[in-house]
């Protein structure tokens, strides 16, 4: 039995629900087609309609980890059929491996994002950045949360804590040992019940470490760290929705060696707020930001206050969205075209 409540159903879900048949269930696991629910009357098993597969035309169209269904239960059979998907308060998405674009939905209906990173030898504010910007695209509020505080000193530790500071513009930047419970205290604002919260980061930065810490128990397994390069070993292989003891609700995704992108030029805005504030103090409209007279950002690069790393990464992740933006509205042949002539006059 399940208090949904305590899931996280709240007002939002609820209203559209309205006078819709069917009960309702938050998945916690998704599968080759087989859906794992939490429901009121417990957890089960389900599959899609027949009707659902007829309309659904895009991936996001399908349920993913986190989303609440509409179901109709089969009786004594512990098992159900899924008929509606509920509409989503955020969805953290990146774009799927392999030559085609296409997109890969992580977890739907989060509030709050734990983005991961390690702070000793797989420390990467480039990387960083890459996540914040998804982060701000799915809806879901970003946290940083620095792991391995044990590996490093305590002036290293709030060297790379400053340095996350200054490219997280407001989101909180937590540094912590997951191997010790009391560290774990400044966590806790964010698990309460109803709640969501994700993890996100790439293998080897302790999260598998850290959900069973939060949990109490090891649902994920955990190895050891290796000496020659200071990583554990990753061990998830799929997302799943786990209810913490103390209230609320986690859900914990694979590692990834990199993300990439499926957002627009807006999230790019929230992300580099620095860049974009310097770039409206230009003395021209068009500055491209290179050799032009009065370029408040290479004047800043030049001064220090922004470093060269940073405006290249700001330059790589914009013209990555924008290519997404015109995918979207165009197609990836034209697009990709648009690109090259963009390119060819430095438009791009």
């Amino acid at each position: 039995m399940y208090n949904l409540q305590a899931l996280g159903y709240r007002e939002f879900y609820a209203e559209e629900h309205g006078s819709k048949e069917g009960k309702v269930g938050r998945i916690a696991t998704a599968s080759n087609g087989i859906y794992k629910l939490f429901a009121e009357d417990g957890e089960l098993r389900a599959h899609l309609s027949g009707r659902f597969h007829h309309l659904a035309e895009h991936t996001r169209d399908y349920p993913c980890v986190g989303d609440w269904v509409l179901f109709q239960e089969i009786e004594e059979e512990d098992k159900g059929i899924i008929h509606e998907v509920l509409q989503r308060s955020s969805l953290l998405s990146r774009r799927a491996a392999g030559p085609k674009q296409e997109e890969q939905l992580m977890a739907a209906n989060v509030d709050t994002v734990f983005q991961v990173n390690a702070l000793n030898q797989d420390f990467n504010l480039r990387r960083m950045e890459r996540y914040l910007m998804q982060v701000y695209e799915s809806g879901a509020s970003p946290v940083f949360v620095l792991t391995k505080k044990d590996l490093c000193g305590d002036k290293e530790t709030d060297e790379k804590v400053q340095a996350v500071e200054e490219i997280a513009f407001g989101a909180p930047v937590l540094a912590i040992d997951a191997l010790h419970e009391e560290s774990l205290t400044s966590l806790n604002e964010y698990l309460h019940e109803g709640k969501t919260v994700s993890l996100l980061g790439s293998s080897g930065v302790g999260k598998s470490t850290l959900i069973n810490r939060l949990l109490g128990r090891e649902v994920q397994k955990t190895q050891m760290i290796r000496e020659e390069d200071a990583k554990g070993r990753h061990t998830t292989t799929h997302r799943e929705l786990f209810l913490l003891p103390g209230g609320g609700v986690i859900i914990d995704t694979p590692g990834m060696r990199e993300l990439q992108l499926w957002s627009g030029e807006d999230a790019a805005g929230e992300t580099f707020q620095d860049v974009e504030r310097l770039a409206g103090q230009c003395k021209f409209r068009d500055c491209r930001h290179e050799q032009e007279p009065g370029c408040a950002i290479q004047n800043a690069i030049e001064s220090g206050e922004l470093s060269a790393d940073r405006y290249k990464s700001y330059v790589k992740l914009q013209r990555e969205a924008k290519f997404l933006d015109l995918k979207e509205k165009y197609g990836a042949h034209r697009a990709a075209r648009m690109q090259v002539e963009g390119l060819k006059k430095g438009t791009w």
